[in-house]
């Protein structure tokens, strides 16, 4: 990899105008060949999704939580999970795009991303109707803060293409959640909806797009959430994603992207409204 101070220079210039290092051929050869999904791309993609890790290896800061020890290995494993949903989507809306490496701009609200050597253990606070505050511990693999860090749990990132057969991932989840928190204001939390590019769908008008992104998304929801119920209730058969997805828009959103990205076959079968969705969204370059 890089040198710190040439990595420090090149970081600070315009991407049009870097000349990032090539990774290892050896250490790309072997993220590819640990991720089943990531060695299904086409040439094509994977060349993309090589620069793409380039520029997001000199834009990022890893932090090893507890002592661990973050090898070029774990950095580029992450990078590589993390730039997959960027491979065919455009920049966000809200800036000029010069080059299609511009769709990092979707991470660019921050630089460091903190790896644990297993899970977190968050301490919350939740207020009743009384009024009464509750204090809880939850237990994490992952957390992407609005305008902060990302915080991974590397025994789950590790673990990668082994649970994709689940349709699990916990980089893209976090990551997602990144790019649902874009264009937030203060105080707002991620809905599940991200802001969305001109012209998806057909769509003559932002609100257009919209308004099919967020019925197809609540239809898609409350028939999780309903499936969900009678397999908890009655026994009957549960759904293919973890349950975690019932939480609330925006996780149902980040867990059903997990599997878009490692098993689209599978959840083609199981969400055919979504992969439409999804690749409107995600590979607008191909529509």
């Amino acid at each position: 990899m890089l040198k710190p101070v040439v990595r420090l220079l090149q970081r600070w210039l315009p991407r049009r105008w870097r000349n990032p290092q090539p990774l290892p051929a050896a250490l790309w050869r072997e993220t590819l060949a640990q991720h089943p999904f990531l060695a299904e791309l086409t040439a094509t993609e994977q060349s993309h999704l090589q620069q793409l890790c380039s520029h997001f290896l000199l834009e990022k800061e890893f932090h090893g939580a507890h002592g661990l020890k973050i090898t070029d290995t774990m950095a580029l494993s992450i990078a590589a999970q993390a730039c997959l949903p960027l491979l065919h989507i455009a920049g966000p809306a809200d800036r000029d795009h010069q080059s299609p490496m511009d769709a990092l701009d979707w991470y660019d609200d921050f630089v460091g991303i903190v790896v644990q050597p297993g899970a977190a253990v968050a301490v919350r606070e939740t207020a009743d109707a009384a009024g009464v505050v509750h204090r809880y511990r939850e237990v994490l693999a992952g957390e992407a803060m609005d305008r902060g860090p990302v915080m991974l749990s590397w025994e789950e990132v590790a673990q990668a293409g082994q649970t994709a057969t689940s349709g699990n991932n916990v980089v893209i989840h976090e990551f997602v959640h990144k790019m649902d928190m874009r264009g937030m204001q203060a105080g707002e939390t991620p809905d599940g909806a991200p802001v969305l590019p001109r012209g998806l769908w057909g769509a003559t008008r932002p609100a257009q797009a919209r308004k099919h992104w967020r019925d197809t998304m609540s239809i898609a929801f409350t028939q999780f959430r309903e499936t969900l119920s009678l397999a908890e209730r009655f026994g009957g058969e549960r759904p293919w994603l973890d349950s975690y997805a019932a939480n609330d828009p925006a996780e149902f959103f980040a867990v059903t992207c997990e599997a878009y990205f490692v098993n689209r076959e599978r959840f083609a079968l199981e969400f055919p409204t979504l992969l439409s969705l999804y690749d409107g969204f995600f590979r607008a370059d191909q529509a």
